[in-house]
């Protein structure tokens, strides 16, 4: 019987886990220059976790089990909650900001689609204690650092920004109630996804009026906080948001990713949580999914039984990300699964031991360094070389009988040259050092 992977789950092959190692790295090497240090949690844990932050309905979208000591559990679909958990456990030790990345194994048990699976990556990265719109800036700007340094230039990709602070403040000076404002968010989240009749009809179902509809359609299609003061009267709450706005995109554009930043009132985040600055960064053409999102939320660790701290960040997935990056020619099918520093090769298996003894040497020294196992021609142990993607190949031939000397052979130019084995071996040590 043919046992296949589960539905919405993957195999890594080595050139699949070449290509998931390139993404993961990019991930790393832009929150580690960005100031974010790294954390990591459980992989499943108790289910009234998620419960506290989306509610019961969340049982049915994630894999929940009740373990043999009779705990209601569940594995991870997102970790913010773990971070949480995590910050709250030392919160007086822990000193501010808190700069913290992760790039966790995650479920949802959902139906697999394009861009969206059942086992996927998540780059998650948050700053936990900085009141200012310099965070929300910092938190877009590593997200568009990464991208831009994986080839997305802001023709291909747009980071579209709103405010549920703001509108909150649009939405209540409309004259609806505050009550149902997490009712309406959902709804509004749903408008770039449906027709504007399909969109209207929703509205309906929760305000009955007309002429407040018709004034959410015209708000949510501004092209700048300004334009907001046409229909609406800027009071001090209000004012207040849209300088906040204003002073988050003057922070973008002084560092440097204005061109690839856009206001857009439609970007809402369906979630209750967020409490500030929202964003969502689409592909330019908006055949995909977003690329990533996420906002300010000030409530969460209090919800988690903290203290009332301000927190805001992101979470980047890699299933939308991988179909971009293919499609815009910036993954190669051909990435190299390995690459070596060095392979051993002899030209006679009477010195298949000094080849071993050598690698081991090389290995010792902190270098990628491999060898043949089977005793082959020098020309069959050189195509082992290079599918192995070797940088240099160490020769040991009947010279190192002679005279100590080894041959090491330049895999990309095939210039050849013979080294003092001694010297070559003595030097491993400065590598070491």
């Amino acid at each position: 019987m043919e046992i296949k992977p589960v539905k919405g789950t993957r195999d890594f092959y080595p050139e699949d886990m070449a290509v998931h190692n390139f993404i993961l790295d990019g991930w790393k090497q832009s929150s580690l220059r960005n100031g974010f240090e790294e954390y990591e949690g459980p992989i499943f844990e108790y289910l009234q976790m998620y419960q506290i932050k989306s509610g019961d309905e969340i049982v049915d979208q994630l894999f929940n089990f009740t373990d043999r000591g009779d705990r209601k559990l569940a594995i991870r679909p997102e970790i913010t909650p773990t971070l949480a958990r995590m910050v709250n456990q030392r919160i007086n030790a822990l000193s501010r900001p808190i700069k913290w990345f992760s790039s966790p194994r995650l479920c949802r048990a959902e139906r697999p689609q394009k861009g969206r699976l059942r086992e996927f990556f998540q780059w998650n990265i948050d700053i936990i204690g900085v009141e200012d719109v310099v965070a929300d800036a910092e938190v877009i700007f590593t997200a568009l650092d990464y991208l831009r340094s994986a080839g997305l230039g802001s023709d291909a990709i747009k980071a579209k920004i709103s405010s549920r602070k703001l509108l909150a403040a649009v939405l209540t000076s409309f004259g609806i109630e505050k009550e149902k404002l997490d009712v309406l968010y959902p709804v509004l989240d749903k408008k770039s996804k449906i027709s504007e009749e399909a969109f209207r009809e929703m509205l309906s179902e929760i305000i009955s009026s007309t002429e407040i509809i018709g004034k959410i359609i015209k708000m949510m299609n501004v092209g700048s906080p300004d334009q907001l003061g046409d229909f609406v009267e800027l009071d001090a709450e209000t004012q207040g948001a849209v300088d906040e706005v204003q002073r988050l995109f003057k922070l973008l554009g002084e560092m440097g990713v204005a061109d690839y930043c856009v206001f857009d009132m439609s970007i809402v985040r369906g979630l209750a949580y967020y409490t500030g600055i929202v964003f969502e960064i689409h592909d330019a053409v908006g055949e995909l999914r977003a690329i990533c999102g996420g906002g300010r939320y000030d409530n969460l660790l209090q919800q988690f039984g903290g203290p009332e701290i301000t927190g805001t960040g992101m979470g980047m997935g890699d299933c939308v990300l991988e179909i971009l990056l293919r499609e815009r020619g910036l993954l190669k099918d051909n990435m190299p699964t390995r690459q070596l520093d060095y392979f051993v090769a002899y030209t006679d298996e009477n010195l298949a031991s000094e080849v071993v003894k050598t690698t081991a040497k090389l290995r010792t020294a902190g270098l990628g360094a491999n060898f043949s196992y089977k005793s082959n021609k020098l020309a069959k142990q050189l195509k082992q070389a290079s599918e192995q993607n070797a940088k240099k190949t160490i020769i040991i031939g009947s010279e190192f009988i002679e005279n100590c000397e080894f041959a090491i052979k330049d895999m990309q130019t095939g210039e050849q040259k013979l080294v003092k084995a001694d010297d070559f071996l003595k030097s491993l040590d400065n590598i070491k050092e």
